[in-house]
Parts: structure tokens; sequence; C-alpha cells
């Protein structure tokens, strides 16, 4: 399948944000996970900017929202890849690139989300997952705030 490659080195995390409320939820994987479509090896933990490496190729994270559509079928509409948000993340097999991709909708997409096997969670029900995981929730709750 193409997207086993595509993934090898790269994720993307989903999330919901109120324009009104500003309420922001995270999609997790059936299997508790915030980076689709596979969680992060065990062992994993978090670059600071400083220690990221430059890859050779770049992949556009519109590329990773095309196949997550597909894979999860989603209306191609329905997920916008998030500027400027790409986290790396050490793991013994190498560097994962996380990106990041908004639900474009009014209202948060529970029930879609739920005949997926996924849910949308608020930071606080999210604790307790790996720290690569925190980490990541982390920033992009940050970068999400900043926008």
């Amino acid at each position: 399948m193409l997207t086993d490659g595509l993934f090898k080195n790269h994720r993307l995390m989903l999330y919901y944000k109120g324009d009104i409320s500003a309420l922001t939820l995270f999609a997790q994987n059936g299997d508790g996970s915030v980076c689709f479509p596979n969680p992060l090896p065990a062992l994993s933990s978090a670059l600071e900017p400083e220690a990221f490496t430059e890859a050779k190729i770049s992949l556009h994270p519109s590329v990773l929202v095309n196949a997550i559509n597909q894979l999860l079928r989603l209306d191609n509409d329905l997920l916008q890849a998030e500027p400027g948000f790409s986290e790396q993340i050490d793991t013994p097999g190498g560097i994962v690139t996380v990106h990041m991709a908004r639900f474009m909708l009014l209202d948060p997409p529970h029930k879609l989300l739920q005949s997926r096997a996924c849910q949308l969670k608020t930071l606080p029900e999210l604790r307790g997952r790996p720290p690569a995981d925190m980490e990541l929730l982390r920033r992009a709750y940050v970068k999400v705030m900043e926008s």
C-alpha cells in the first residue's frame, strides 16, 4: 500500500478548534495514539528544534492529509494542513516528522470520528499518553493558541 512507505517517517495529528469558543480537541486513534495512522514507536522522544535534522527530500503535509482522507474515508475538504507545524521525533527506527491538520467544520465531528473508531478529546483527557505524545500535544496546543 502507498501509505505504508509514506507514513514510515511521517505522522499526522488531527485537531478541531472552534472559531467562536476556541474549544480545542485532538483526535485519538482507536489504539489511543494522537498520531495518525500509526502510533509512535515505544522509546520515542521529541527533539528540541535546535536538534532538528534537515530532510534530504521534503514531503508537503497536504500529501499526508490526502492519504489520511483516503484511509479514514473523509471528504477531501474536511482537513486542512496546519502551516508551520513540523516536529521531529527521535524513534528507535530513525527520525519521524509529525505534521498537523485541522478539521474545517463549524462543529466538532464527534460522530464521524466515532464511526472510524476514533475520538476527539481535550488536552486534559489525553493525560497519561507516552512522553513523546504529551510533548507533541503541548507543542501543538501552543501552535493552535498562537494562531
